[in-house]
Formats: structure tokens, C-alpha cells, sequence
């Protein structure tokens, strides 16, 4: 009996095995915890005024936007964030807005709008938008009703000061041309505010009635199915009504004094109460305030805020006409990394429609290295911890314009900060020699699709100047070359989407004090990869504690290995990652 006994035993334990040996296996990752679909994602940022053109009046739209759709599908990205396409008058394009739940002419139709969205999401391909709510255009109902009258119902969804009370306490604006952020209005004899152009007065966000307007704005477009928000200078929208006077030289340090006014937190999880919690979203804040704790309160998962921060110190390295030490961006991107390991979501990201274009600025845009100093600066953000957001051009090394006329230029911020300068009688050769290298519309010259007219972008006359380079510089011509920067774009979106570790690894920076070379190990289950970028245009050594004799070379960006080749030695703006 016993014997039998025995015998079931074994076999009930062989028949237990062999059901665990024929079921299916946990997909890779999945011993990976928090994993959330837009720590994963890559987002391609488009500017849809620069895009593509459907119609010949110089503007790109939305059918343009749509008749690239393979193409973007094509570069493996997942996401796409899409800069404001609301009614708009146009001062800072598409950023003044007049009607949120209507598209401007220029861009085309709701229609058409439905028609993109749905296209993206049989792709596979998410889509964000820029929430802008910090301020409205002053053709906007809602400011033409506050203006209108002192009692007016509207009155307060903007910040008014009544003349009758002497100079509201001074607040210094961004784009306009006095730099004074209040702005006198006859009508009512008051003063009304605008961080920014005059065209854009600041909502108010201490008004209740504001608040549930932008949760029926965000409910409007969520419910029509689009994957997220970017929340357009969020960080500003809290003032202290009080208005108390800042020191002298506040505005060289802008954010501590406007950014996290009080009760944004409020604001916040009010917002996540009635609106985001409702749905499976990606939420990026633009801007993270002044210090860590800010960028904390903003995006830790327990805060029931929003998702991730998209911070800009990186951004500010570099803002100098002689360039910048390799040894501060180290500096800058390791303590963001170190600060959130734990805890927190980061945006990594070289470029936007805000900066000048990423190879011009970090890498080096001459003919001899714009191709491996764009792949060498792709690889350092593919590889980093953090939701990677890429512009568009850059994934085919679109450069600077550097414009040498004023009358060249677009950007509201450009030609007020011109008119302040001249007015002030200051120095308009180093004025206009920043603005030559700093420009946002370094970024926003129109995408180079071929090497027809106007890099094929448009049939008509483009709204701004095409990159002289587009012949040498464009999508058709990379398209054909399988060592181009646009295929080598492809290569890295597909190996950081194959190898988690790039996503969720710890990252660790390695051979800190190294003027040249940036060498960092990211780590995960047992599986470690290094990461060697060489940031300059010589040839340059990692000094390394690391064994090398076992390290496999996984991808690079120059296509033949160098003869008797060092693995620590890198050829002029090379990047290497190697398994360990």
C-alpha cells in the first residue's frame, strides 16, 4: 500500500512539473516593478507649424502631419507630443490661445485633427498634447468679457490691479519688449498681468470657476481619446496675490520666484481628483521648480500629481557663446539621476521647439562631424534613465540657420528682446550674435523631407527660412543610407526598446573627472551595460576599473571597429555600448 502511495506521490509531482515546463513563461520585464507605459515610451516632439505642408500657403497642418504618418511609424517611436494646434492669433505661435476645443485655420479642421489621432492609434502611437493654461490670448472670450467692464462675471479669472491703487508692486515678463509684465488697459483704467507677451494675459487660478474651465477643456480632448498632456509653464500658474516685492536681480533667477506659488499642490491634486485619475494618461510637467523637493512634490507616484518632470538645467548648460564644460554636464545629469533612483520619473532630453537644434549646440554641426556628433548625442539620450523626448529634424541632424537679419526672424521673443535692446541703446552685435546661436527658431526652420524646393516641406512660401543645408541635410537622401544618422536613430530607438536596462537600470557614472569622455554603467538583474561617448573631436580615452577582455560591443555609431582597437579609445565623437 505503501509503495502505491508513493508512486501516486511521484507522479502527481511529474505531472505538476511538466505543467509548469509546458505553460507560458512571464514575458521579459516582468520581474521589473513599477513598469508603466510611459516610462517606456519614446516621445517625438513635432512642431506642426515646421512639419509638413499640405496645401502650399507656407504653414504646416495636420494633413501634412497625416501624410507622414508612415514615416513617423518608421522611426520606432511610440509617442508623439504635438505643440499647441488650438485657435490661436498667432503672437507666440499657437502658445496665445483663443479657443481651446477649436484647431487653428492655418492647421486645418477637428476633422482632420480626428483623422490624425485615429491614424496614430492604429500605428500603435500615442499622442500628447501641450496643455497651455497658465494663459490664454487676449482674444479670447474670456479675457475680451474681464476687460470689458470692473464688474464684469469674467473679471476675475485674470489678474487685474486697479490703477486707482497706484503702480501695481513691478513684475518682470519674458517676452516683452519693456520687460514689465503689467500691462496698463484704458477700458477700465487697471493693469492686468502676462508673464509673458502682452498678447497673453496670465489666468487666474485662485478663481475656482478657472480651475473647473481647464478640468472641462482636459475632459473635452481626453474624451476624444488622446493619451496625455504636457502642462505648458505649469510651474507658474500659482501666484502669491499679495503681491510682495522681490529683490533686486530677481529675474536672474526666475523660477524661484515664480515657480510653486502657493496652493499649486492644491491645484494639482485637485486636477488628478477629477480628471486624471479617470483615465491612463502620461502627465509632464514643463518646468520642475528650483530644488529636488520640488520636482518630488510634482511627480512622486504617492502624490497623486502628475507623472514626470521635465526639468531645464540641462537646458542651461551651454547658454554661453563659448560653449560648455563636458565636465557640467556630467555634473547636471548625474545629480538628476542620482535624486530620482528612487523615486520619480524624469524626461531626458537634449532639444525642443524652446532651445537651439541639439547637434549645434552639444555636438559639433560642421559637414566633417554633424553625422557622428548627432549619433553620439542620440546614444546618450537612448541610453539614459528617464521617458526620452526627441525633437523632430534631429533624427536627421538638422543644424542651427544662425540668421544673420533681425528681419529674418519669427519668434515673438527674438523681436521684443530686439526692440527692448535698441530702445536701451545696448549692444546690438552681442545682442544679435546670442541670438544667432540661442534662437528658438534655430529649432523651428521647416522640417528638410528631400531636395526639391523648400527641402520639399512646402509648395508655397515657407513662414520662415529653410536651412540652406537641406540638399545635403534631409530625410529622402538619409533614407537611403544605411549609416546615416536617420537609420542610426532607428537603430538606437529599437535597442533601447529591446533592452529594458536602458529604461529602469542604474545608471552610475564612471571615470567622473574625464574632460573628454562621458562613461557611465547601467545595471539591471544581473546584466550590466557600459556606455562610452566621446564629446569631442579627437580622439579621446576612458580610464576606466572596469575588465574589458569579456565586454561585447552591442552598437555603436561608426560602422568599421578601428584597427588593433582600444575599447576605451574612441574616434572623434564616437559612442560605443558594450555587454559586460
Amino acid at each position: 500500500m505503501r509503495t502505491k502511495r508513493f508512486l501516486f506521490l511521484i507522479a502527481v509531482v511529474a505531472l505538476i512539473i511538466l505543467a509548469k515546463c509546458q505553460s507560458p513563461q512571464p514575458k521579459a520585464g516582468t520581474d521589473i516593478p513599477g513598469r508603466k507605459w510611459w516610462k517606456e515610451a519614446i516621445v517625438y516632439q513635432i512642431y506642426p507649424r515646421s512639419f509638413k505642408d499640405s496645401n502650399g500657403d507656407g504653414v504646416g497642418d495636420l494633413k501634412g502631419i497625416i501624410s507622414k504618418l508612415d514615416y513617423i511609424k518608421s522611426l520606432g517611436v511610440n509617442t508623439v507630443w504635438l505643440n499647441p494646434i488650438y485657435a490661436s492669433p498667432n503672437a507666440d505661435n499657437g502658445y496665445d490661445i483663443s479657443n481651446y476645443r477649436e484647431i487653428m485655420k492655418e492647421f486645418g479642421t477637428m476633422a482632420d485633427f480626428d483623422s490624425l489621432l485615429n491614424g496614430l492609434h492604429r500605428r500603435g502611437i500615442k499622442l500628447v498634447m501641450d496643455l497651455v493654461v497658465n494663459h490664454t490670448s487676449d482674444e479670447h472670450r474670456w479675457f475680451k468679457e474681464s476687460r470689458s467692464s470692473r464688474d464684469n462675471p469674467y473679471r476675475n479669472y485674470y489678474h487685474w490691479w486697479n490703477a486707482d491703487r497706484g503702480k501695481p508692486t513691478p513684475r518682470y515678463s519674458m517676452f516683452d519688449e519693456n520687460n514689465n509684465a503689467w500691462m496698463y488697459d484704458s477700458t477700465t483704467n487697471a493693469y492686468y498681468l502676462h508673464y509673458f507677451s502682452r498678447k497673453q494675459p496670465d489666468l487666474n487660478w485662485e478663481n475656482p470657476k478657472v480651475r473647473q474651465e481647464v478640468y472641462k477643456i482636459m475632459e473635452f480632448w481626453l474624451k476624444k481619446g488622446i493619451d496625455g498632456f504636457r502642462m505648458d509653464a505649469f510651474q507658474y500658474v500659482a501666484k502669491d496675490t499679495t503681491w510682495p516685492k522681490f529683490p533686486k536681480g530677481y529675474e536672474k533667477n526666475i523660477i524661484k520666484y515664480y515657480g510653486m506659488g502657493p496652493h499649486i499642490h492644491d491645484y494639482l491634486k485637485e486636477m488628478y481628483r477629477e480628471v486624471l485619475a479617470k483615465y491612463d494618461i502620461l502627465t509632464v510637467s514643463e518646468g520642475a521648480g528650483s530644488t529636488f523637493a520640488d520636482a518630488h512634490a510634482l511627480v512622486d507616484s504617492d502624490r497623486h500629481e502628475m507623472d514626470m518632470a521635465y526639468h531645464f538645467e540641462g537646458m542651461d548648460i551651454g547658454n554661453d557663446l563659448d560653449g560648455y564644460s563636458l565636465l557640467d554636464f556630467k555634473r547636471v545629469y548625474t545629480k538628476w539621476d542620482s535624486a530620482f533612483s528612487k523615486k520619480g520619473w524624469l524626461a531626458i532630453f537634449l532639444a525642443n521647439h524652446d532651445v537651439p537644434r541639439m547637434v549645434s549646440k552639444f555636438g559639433n554641426d560642421s559637414p566633417e562631424f554633424r553625422r557622428v556628433s548627432s549619433e553620439m548625442l542620440t546614444t546618450f539620450i537612448m541610453t539614459m534613465r528617464g521617458t526620452p523626448y526627441y525633437y523632430n529634424g534631429d533624427e536627421i541632424g538638422m543644424t542651427n540657420i544662425s540668421f544673420d537679419s533681425i528681419s529674418d526672424y519669427r519668434d515673438i521673443a527674438a523681436l521684443n528682446g530686439y526692440k527692448h535692446m535698441m530702445e536701451t541703446h545696448g549692444d546690438s552685435a552681442a545682442y544679435m550674435a546670442r541670438l544667432k546661436f540661442l534662437s528658438r527658431d534655430n529649432a523651428r526652420t521647416p522640417f528638410q523631407w528631400d531636395t526639391i524646393a523648400n527641402a520639399g516641406f512646402t509648395s508655397g512660401t515657407p513662414w520662415i527660412k529653410v536651412n540652406p543645408n537641406y540638399k545635403t541635410v534631409n530625410e529622402a537622401v538619409e533614407e537611403k543610407d544605411p549609416n546615416s544618422t536617420l537609420n542610426y536613430f532607428r537603430k538606437m530607438v529599437q535597442f533601447r526598446k529591446n533592452n529594458l536596462i536602458m529604461v529602469y537600470g542604474k545608471y552610475e557614472l564612471l571615470d567622473q573627472d574625464n574632460p573628454n569622455v562621458y562613461a557611465y554603467t547601467r545595471e539591471l538583474n544581473g546584466r550590466k551595460m557600459l556606455i562610452l561617448l566621446n564629446f569631442t573631436d579627437h580622439q579621446a580615452d576612458a580610464h576606466l576599473p572596469v575588465n574589458m577582455k569579456n565586454a561585447k560591443q552591442l552598437i555603436g555609431n561608426y560602422s568599421k571597429t578601428a584597427e588593433k582597437e582600444n575599447p576605451l579609445s574612441l574616434r572623434p565623437y564616437e559612442a560605443k555600448v558594450y555587454q559586460l
